[in-house]
C-alpha cells in the first residue's frame, strides 16, 4: 500500500449543555461542535505486523499499546472488514500527538476517529450508518470526530445534525497543562440516574445562551480553569470565552485573525507554563 495520512483536529465544544443521566448510566446532552485546524496526525505504512508508535510533544502521555485507542479501532475495523468480505492488510500506525491528553478537546476520540479513517481506506470501505454506529462503541465523541465538521451533537454522541452554514471563528486554545479525567468531572456533577438538569439548545446562533455545565465540577477538580478563563476575558476584541468539553481546555472567540493571534502573542508571553494555539474553528 502507498503510505497516507490521516488529520486528526481537536474538537471544540462552543456549548455543552447536560440535560440529565439516562436509565443506562450514560448522560444526555446537547452540544454544539467545531473543529480546529490544529490537531494530532496520523501515518500509515504497509508492515509484516501491526503496531502503534507515537512521536511529538505529548507522546509521554498516551496509555500503554495494549489500551491504545488506535489498537481499538484497528479491531474494530479489522471486524467490518471480515464482514464484508474485505482484507485489512496489517499496517504500522505512526502517531505525531500535538494535542494534550484528557484536555476537553476530544484528542483521544479524534485519534481514534482518525484511525478508523485511514484503516477504512486501507480496506477500501466507505463511511456509513453502520461504521459511525461502530464508531460509538470505541467512545461518545467518535462518531462526531469521525465527521469532523461543525455539527450539533445530541443524545450521548450518536445524533449529529451538520452545520453546512457554520461560519468560521477565529480562537484561541489554552490548555494549563493539567490533566482533568471525564469520568471525574461527570462523578463531580453528581446526577443521580434518571436525573434531569439544565435546558437543551434553544438558539444555535446566540452565544450568550450557550453554556457549558461541566465548568462548575471541572474547575471544583482543577481551580486553574477559572484563571484561565480570567486571562481569555481580559483580552480585547474577545467575543466570548468558554470551557471546551470535561476541561481543562478553554477558548476564547474573537472578532477578527488581528485580535486572535495578538492574544496568542500576549498570553503565551504572560503564562508561558500554559499550552496556548491560535485556530480558526469550523
Amino acid at each position: 500500500m502507498t503510505a497516507l495520512t490521516e488529520f486528526a483536529p481537536a474538537k471544540i465544544n462552543l456549548a455543552l449543555h447536560v440535560l440529565g443521566r439516562r436509565a443506562d448510566g450514560r448522560h444526555e446532552i446537547d452540544s454544539l461542535v467545531a473543529f480546529a485546524d490544529v490537531g494530532d496526525e496520523l501515518r500509515f505504512e504497509s508492515a509484516g505486523e501491526f503496531c502503534v508508535t507515537a512521536a511529538g510533544p505529548f507522546a509521554h502521555s498516551l496509555p500503554n499499546a495494549e489500551s491504545n485507542i488506535i489498537l481499538a479501532a484497528w479491531r474494530v475495523v479489522s471486524e467490518i472488514a471480515k464482514a464484508r468480505g474485505r482484507h485489512l492488510p496489517p499496517v504500522a500506525a505512526r502517531l505525531t500527538k500535538n494535542l494534550p491528553a484528557a484536555a476537553g478537546i476530544g484528542g483521544g476520540s479524534a485519534d481514534a476517529a482518525a484511525a478508523m479513517r485511514g484503516f477504512l481506506r486501507v480496506a477500501e470501505i466507505e463511511v456509513d450508518d453502520d461504521i459511525r454506529e461502530a464508531a460509538l462503541s470505541l467512545g461518545a465523541d467518535v462518531p462526531v470526530c469521525l465527521l469532523g465538521k461543525a455539527c450539533r451533537m445530541q443524545g450521548v454522541g450518536e445524533r449529529i445534525t451538520r452545520l453546512d452554514n457554520f461560519e468560521p471563528m477565529h480562537a484561541v486554545l489554552i490548555n494549563p497543562l493539567i490533566a482533568v479525567p471525564t469520568s471525574q468531572v461527570f462523578e463531580k456533577l453528581g446526577l443521580a440516574i434518571g436525573e434531569k438538569h439544565g435546558a437543551r439548545l434553544h438558539n444555535l446562533s446566540d452565544a450568550a445562551a450557550w453554556r457549558n455545565d461541566l465548568t462548575g465540577p471541572a474547575t471544583t477538580l482543577a481551580p486553574v480553569i477559572a484563571d484561565v478563563l480570567a486571562a481569555l476575558e481580559n483580552q480585547t476584541q474577545l467575543r466570548f470565552a468558554r470551557m471546551s468539553g470535561s476541561g481543562a481546555t478553554c477558548f476564547g472567540v474573537f472578532e477578527n485573525v488581528d485580535a486572535a493571534r495578538q492574544a496568542e502573542s500576549h498570553l503565551s508571553t504572560v503564562f508561558p507554563q500554559w499550552w496556548v494555539r491560535h485556530t480558526v474553528l469550523g
